[in-house]
């Protein structure tokens, strides 16, 4: 099979992979049907969800070196056998306590594992100058996911009941995810991807591979870690809630468009912000996207007709879709691609200290406050910061000496 081919088919295997675990973006329904059927509060439904999120992110640490050392198959199958047990025995507990042990750590541990894999692997075939898009098609399944698991899921809740729901969706991922598995691979030993034709592209290869202790070592990876966090803090506050904030802000009677308004445009939002920040560059992406998030959420408390929540939905999931393109693009381009796994890693932390605090301040609030206004201002004030760090941030040139210290955020010179 040729070079290319199979690049083909590790990206689309890897988008697959991430199509089952974007579950974690359709909590919003069973978050719903836990308050009405079980009685939970909303903080409650937030628990599972928030310790999910904080697994997720910090599982792609050991994850990644994982899928370093012995590449992506082992990885993803043990995320398959995961996901199915965690679903499993979360249907079999559902309280607060066992959802929170096997959906938020079981299965938030199957995500960081089954995440992690697929996008170093499948950037691996591709040169620099695809690499925003390559990362976009991977990571874009997991955006595109509430589309089919949403009513999947209302479907499977509404006929069979909570309990049985976990159950046949732990079937489905453990299959899909498996099977998915032998299809994803690295690269043979001292294979070299086909440069690209286009001379105009922004993006260049770091000029060398970064270990984690040199990538540390520079500002630029704070710089990076604390944007991550900001902008998923801001994000995840509302999409947690999504369904009743449509509900109760909005009078919506079915929130299905307004869930697969947000997967389908942070499904776009992945794929386009690749190929945007491939031919304008990162940086002026990511102030583009905390600009277009800051003027969303100013005007968020002012949605309350059907079709203005679903036009600040769709800003919401196209542009948080695009960070979660933007970062690991980011990450390869200023720290190589030989440890990307580990490194990207390391910069996803930053998603789970977002994934665990936006959902609690978000459900403290609504028990609160009866509202979400809180939490919009928030999300503005942490979208307004994400733009001034967008202007901040350097390439590092070389990797640090073992004896160098940051000592400049903003000049990369005088941290080689």
């Amino acid at each position: 099979m040729k070079p290319k081919n199979r690049g083909t088919i590790v990206t689309l295997a890897g988008l697959g992979v991430n199509l089952t675990l974007g579950v974690l973006y359709a909590w919003g329904v069973i978050s719903a049907a836990l308050i009405d059927q079980l009685g939970w509060t909303a903080t409650q439904t937030q628990i599972p969800y928030m310790m999910a999120c904080a697994c997720f992110a910090f599982f792609m640490v050991p994850g990644g070196r994982l899928q370093d050392k012995f590449g992506p198959r082992p990885i993803v199958m043990g995320a398959a056998l995961l996901a199915g047990l965690g679903f499993f025995l979360a249907g079999a507990t559902l309280t607060v306590v066992g959802l929170t042990i096997f959906f938020g750590v079981v299965f938030g541990v199957a995500m960081g594992g089954g995440y992690a894999a697929p996008t170093p692997a499948a950037v691996k075939w591709f040169c620099p100058q695809k690499r925003g898009l390559i990362s976009g098609i991977v990571v874009s399944g997991f955006g595109l996911a509430p589309i089919y698991i949403a009513p999947l899921t209302t479907a499977f809740i509404h006929r069979y009941g909570i309990q049985h729901t976990f159950y046949l969706l732990g079937g489905i991922f453990f299959l899909a995810i498996m099977l998915l598995a032998q299809l994803i691979c690295n690269p043979p030993s001292g294979f070299k991807p086909i440069p690209s034709k286009n001379k105009k592209q922004a993006i260049k290869s770091a000029p060398k591979d970064f270990e984690v202790t040199q990538v540390l070592r520079t500002p630029q990876f704070y710089l990076l870690w604390t944007m991550f966090c900001f902008g998923t803090f801001a994000g995840l506050l509302t999409i947690g809630q999504m369904v009743k904030i449509g509900i109760e802000q909005a009078n919506m009677q079915s929130t299905f468009i307004l869930i697969a308004s947000y997967a389908f445009f942070n499904f776009f939002g992945r794929i386009s912000w690749g190929v945007i920040s491939d031919r304008i560059g990162r940086k002026v992406s990511l102030f583009i996207v905390f600009s277009i998030q800051l003027l969303t959420y100013i005007a968020f408390p002012f949605l309350t007709s059907p079709l203005s929540m679903i036009l600040g939905i769709i800003f919401i999931g196209f542009t948080f879709g695009g960070m979660l393109t933007l970062f690991p693009a980011i990450t390869a381009d200023f720290y190589g691609m030989k440890n990307f796994g580990l490194n990207y890693g390391i910069v996803f932390t930053a998603w789970g200290i977002g994934g665990v605090l936006g959902p609690l301040l978000g459900g403290m609030v609504r028990d609160i406050t009866d509202t979400y206004i809180l939490s919009y201002g928030v999300s503005a004030i942490l979208s307004s910061l994400g733009i001034l760090l967008s202007l901040m941030i350097k390439a590092p040139k070389t990797p640090p000496a073992e004896t160098e210290i940051i000592r400049g955020a903003f000049c990369p010179e005088a941290s080689i």
